[in-house]
C-alpha cells in the first residue's frame, strides 16, 4: 500500500514518544485514557481501521474478527505474547498479525531473579518489619531466609527469557536444570551449564526453585497442575513471570496454605487482575501487578517494533515480526 497514509487505531495509552512518532507517520486514533477497550469499542475499531494496535488486555477472538471490515489488514500487537489473538482466524480472513518479540527478555529475566531473591530472603517481610516501628534490632536468628547460591533451579521453558534467567542464575551460583518442548543444541546447553530433563515430573520433584518461563498455549494450560505441584519438595519455591494460566492457581494456593510448598513469587495470574483472595493472604508469597517487563526502555522498544512492523507493511513488504499459526 505504498503512498497511502494508513488508518491506525491504538487500544491503550503508549509511551508519549511512541504515540508522537505514530501520529507523524499514520492517520492514528489514540486512546484518551488508560483503560482497556470494551468488546464493543474493539468491534467499532476493527470496522474503521486498516491496522489495529492491541495489547495483551484485548481479546481478539473469532467472533470479534467476524465483524472486521475488509480494510483491516494488519493486527500489530504491542507485546510478544499473542494468546489474546486468534491468529489462525485472522490469517483465514486475510489479516496479518505481528508482535514484538525479544524486547522484554532482559527485563523479565531481571524480575524473575528479583522474585527469587525476594521470596528466599524474605524481602517483603523485612521491609514491613523495618517500616512498622516494631523492629527490636538485629538478632542472630531473626529474619533468616535461604541462600540462593547452590540451589537447583528448574526452568520450565528455555526460550529467550528462560535462557536469560539461566545466565543470571548461574552468576548467583545456582545449578541450572530445564525442561523444554525441544532440547537445546549442545553448544547452548554447555554455555548455560544446563541439564536437560525430558520428564517434567522428574525435574520438578528434585528442584529447589521452579521458574515458569514458557508461553501460554493449549498444551501449557495448567501444565503445573495439582498433581505436578504435589511433586515439588515442601521446601521448594515456584516463580512465575510468564503466564498465569500455566499454573493451577487454586491448587497452588491450597498447597501454600498447607505448607506443602515453601513459597511463591508471582507476577501473573490465572484470571488476570482477579487474584485469589486466599493467595493474597499468604505471608510466604510475593505478588506483583504484571510488571516484569515494565521498564521505560522496554516499553519504548516495544513501540519501536510496532512502528517498524506497520511501516514495513505500509511500504508493501512483509512485517519483520510476522506471526504465523505454525509458530504457536
Amino acid at each position: 500500500m505504498p503512498g497511502k497514509k494508513l488508518s491506525v487505531v491504538v487500544t491503550r495509552r503508549l509511551p508519549e514518544v511512541v504515540e508522537t512518532r505514530m501520529t507523524e507517520l499514520f492517520d492514528v486514533r489514540l486512546r484518551d485514557d488508560d483503560t482497556p477497550m470494551t468488546q464493543e469499542e474493539l468491534a467499532s475499531a476493527i470496522t474503521e481501521a486498516d491496522i489495529l494496535v492491541p495489547t495483551i488486555t484485548d481479546k481478539i477472538d473469532a467472533p470479534l474478527l467476524a465483524q472486521a471490515s475488509d480494510k483491516l489488514k494488519l493486527i500489530a500487537n504491542y507485546g510478544a505474547g499473542v494468546d489474546n489473538i486468534d491468529v489462525a482466524t485472522a490469517r483465514q480472513r486475510g489479516i496479518l498479525v505481528s508482535n514484538t518479540p525479544g524486547v522484554t527478555t532482559d527485563d523479565t529475566a531481571d524480575m524473575t531473579m528479583a522474585l527469587m531473591l525476594g521470596v528466599l530472603r524474605r524481602v517483603p517481610e523485612g521491609v514491613a518489619l523495618a517500616q512498622s516501628g516494631d523492629w527490636p534490632g538485629w538478632a542472630p536468628t531473626a529474619m533468616m531466609g535461604g541462600r540462593i547460591g547452590g540451589r537447583r533451579l528448574g526452568i520450565l521453558g528455555m526460550g529467550r527469557i528462560g535462557q536469560a534467567v539461566a545466565r543470571r542464575a548461574t552468576a548467583f551460583g545456582m545449578q541450572i536444570h530445564y525442561h523444554n518442548r525441544k532440547r537445546l543444541r549442545p553448544e547452548i546447553e554447555e554455555s548455560l551449564e544446563a541439564t536437560y530433563w525430558d520428564s517434567l515430573d522428574q525435574m520438578v520433584a528434585r528442584m529447589d526453585v521452579v521458574s515458569i518461563n514458557c508461553p501460554h498455549t493449549p498444551s501449557t494450560f495448567h501444565l503445573m497442575n495439582a498433581r505436578r505441584l504435589k511433586l515439588m519438595k515442601s521446601d521448594a519455591v515456584i516463580i512465575n513471570t510468564s503466564r498465569g494460566e500455566v499454573v493451577d492457581e487454586n491448587a497452588l494456593t491450597r498447597m501454600l496454605r498447607a505448607g506443602e510448598i515453601a513459597g511463591a513469587g508471582l507476577d501473573v495470574y490465572e484470571r488476570g487482575s482477579a487474584i485469589n483472595p486466599r493467595l493474597k493472604a499468604q505471608p510466604n508469597v510475593i505478588l506483583l501487578p504484571h510488571m516484569g517487563s515494565a521498564t521505560l526502555e522496554g516499553r519504548i522498544e516495544m513501540g519501536e517494533k510496532v512502528l517498524i512492523n506497520i511501516k514495513t507493511f505500509a511500504d508493501g513488504h512483509r512485517p519483520p515480526d510476522l506471526v504465523v499459526p505454525g509458530m504457536l
